[in-house]
This record gives structure tokens, C-alpha cells and sequence, in this order.
């Protein structure tokens, strides 16, 4: 595809669109649900204990700069694909797509955004900085080659996990622990794994592939992905939560949070679940699943929601123990 061939209107706007759905689609386009994913950033400061408003304030600029530099992409990459994402039952309704945002204009955005992020990182700190320049050149290697390499393609959407997880570490200058840097790749590798699936369903019940990768993988391929990187998942965190001992968190207590990891890991895969998925009455075959889009499980499966909630406040307790010398 042509540079004048991106830049010029392919679709012009439905007739009958309100000024405020106009509106709403220019933020729409920045695809706000998935900044769920930035928040990951908060774990740096949260798995080593640092609690505290400097570091909070830290993760809170690293979370708007990811949230920024991520939207500016997603801005790129659905000009890139405008034409495969029409043809897409759930992606032809995203506002470039659909027509409502121009190309011009979310080019625009997408410039100021990704600029705008770096320069504001590099300020703060340069590791901050190098951090977000490193994930917009994989997500230029993503979107423009990696996303249609199998295994690769996964594997870079795990980087980019890990790199928002080192930038909340970056910004509040605090050091990872080994384990916690791999377990994040491993659930990362596991999200983007049950996302693969998800996807190559939905093209299985309509015939075609609109993603090139997914006519390298087959469900049996990455069932036995999923085995992989879910058993590496668990015991990585297992590993971190067992306290200083291993190289981990700073108290075994941290094992307590075990159980919360482990009911999220197998509410995921249940959800993916195609029995499941026909059982269910909100949910619909012909997407897939829900585990297309993780963020919207995050966000409105009432289960998986509570989890998180407890395992924070579980965290929290624990932290709160150990300040007050109750637990070692």
C-alpha cells in the first residue's frame, strides 16, 4: 500500500452521524479500553513493596506516556490495515474504519502523540525514555513485518508487556527482580497466545483469515503454547512469591497471593473455552470470545474483576504487615 493511497479518504463518513458520535469516535479511535494494559506499570513499584506518592506519581506519568505512545500506534496501525479491518464483523466498526475519523487527521494525532510521549519521557528520565523509544520501534517492527511471522509475533507482543513493566520500574528508579520481569512475559505470552486463539475461531466459523500470521497456527498448536507458557506463568510467580530466599519478594507472604493468580489464570481459560463460549448467553460464537479483546474481560467480567481486587488488597495487607514488623 502506497503512501497517497493511506493518506487519501477511502470511506467517507455514514450519513446521519451526530456531531457528538463524531466526537466520541475521535476518542474511540485512541481505543481507551486498552489502556487496561498500561497498567501494568503500577506492578513495579507494587511487587517491591515501594508504596509510596513519589513512587505513585512516577508510575501514574510512565502509565500516560505508555497510554499516549500505545494509542498513537493503534492509530497507525488501523490506517495500515483499513482496508483488511472492513472486512473484519468487529473491527469494521473502529471509527478509521468505519469512517468517522479521517485518515489525515489520525495521522495527525498519532504524530503528536508518539512525539509528544518520548520527548516527555527523556525529560523525566532517560531510561524512561529509551524505554518508550524501544517500544515504538518494535511496534514499527510489529506492525510492519513481526504480525505476520508466527511465534514472533506473539513473542513481540510479550516485549511490549515487559517494556511497560520496566518503564514503572524506570520511573520510580526501582530494580525488577529477575522472576517478576520473567513471570510478566510468561502471562503476557499467555494473553497474547489466548488472543491467537480466539482470532483463528472466529476465522474458522467465517472462512476466512483476515490476519496472514493465522494461517501458520492451528487451535492444537497453540493449545500446547498455552500448556507452556501458563505452567511457566505459575511457577515463575510461585518462584518470586516464595521471599528473598530465591531472589523474589521481600516475604514469603507474598505466596498467599498464589491462590488469586491461579483462579485468574483458569477464569481465562474458561472464558476461552468454546463450550463455554456456546453455553453463554452474552457471548457469541461468531466472535470468538471474549479473549479476543482482554481488555473487555478485565473490564466487565465481574469474577476476574473481584480477583484482581482481592490480590491487591491481599498485596496491601502483606505490605502493610511487614511496615509494622507483624510479619517478616
Amino acid at each position: 500500500m502506497s503512501l497517497r493511497s493511506i493518506l487519501r479518504p477511502t470511506k467517507k463518513p455514514r450519513t446521519g452521524v451526530k456531531n457528538n458520535d463524531v466526537k466520541c469516535a475521535y476518542i474511540n479511535a485512541l481505543r481507551p479500553k486498552q489502556w487496561t494494559k498500561n497498567l501494568i506499570v503500577f506492578a513495579a513499584p507494587l511487587f517491591a513493596f515501594s508504596i509510596n506518592l513519589q513512587s505513585f506519581l512516577g508510575s501514574l506519568l510512565a502509565f500516560l506516556l505508555f497510554c499516549c505512545a500505545s494509542s498513537s500506534f493503534y492509530l497507525f496501525n488501523d490506517i495500515v490495515d483499513v482496508k483488511s479491518d472492513r472486512q473484519h464483523p468487529v473491527k469494521c466498526k473502529r471509527p478509521i474504519a468505519a469512517g468517522l475519523v479521517s485518515i489525515p487527521i489520525a495521522l495527525t494525532m498519532a504524530v503528536v502523540l508518539l512525539v509528544s510521549s518520548i520527548t516527555i519521557a527523556w525529560l523525566r528520565s532517560p531510561a524512561l525514555g529509551t524505554t518508550i523509544i524501544a517500544y515504538a520501534i518494535l511496534q514499527v517492527a510489529y506492525n510492519l513485518r513481526l504480525k505476520r511471522m508466527v511465534i514472533l509475533d506473539v513473542g513481540a507482543i510479550a516485549t511490549g508487556f515487559v517494556l511497560r513493566a520496566y518503564s514503572g520500574a524506570a520511573a520510580t528508579n526501582i530494580v525488577l527482580s529477575s522472576w517478576f520481569v520473567v513471570c510478566t512475559a510468561m502471562l503476557a505470552l499467555f494473553l497474547a497466545i489466548e488472543k491467537r486463539k480466539a482470532e483463528l475461531r472466529l476465522a474458522q466459523i467465517k472462512g476466512s483469515k483476515t490476519r496472514t500470521v493465522l494461517q501458520r497456527y492451528s487451535l492444537s498448536l497453540l493449545h500446547r503454547m498455552e500448556n507452556i507458557v501458563t505452567t511457566g506463568c505459575v511457577v515463575t510467580y510461585t518462584l518470586w512469591s516464595s521471599g528473598p530466599i530465591v531472589g523474589g519478594a521481600s516475604t514469603a507472604w507474598m505466596l498467599l497471593t498464589l491462590p488469586f493468580v491461579l483462579y485468574g489464570i483458569f477464569r481465562y481459560q474458561l472464558l476461552s473455552d468454546p463450550e463455554e463460549i456456546a453455553r453463554s448467553n452474552d457471548l457469541s460464537t461468531e466472535k470468538g470470545g471474549r479473549s479476543e479483546r482482554p481488555e473487555e474481560i478485565l473490564l466487565k467480567d465481574l469474577p476476574i474483576l473481584l480477583n484482581v481486587c482481592c490480590w491487591v488488597l491481599t498485596c496491601f495487607m502483606i505490605l502493610y504487615g511487614k511496615q509494622v514488623n507483624f510479619i517478616q
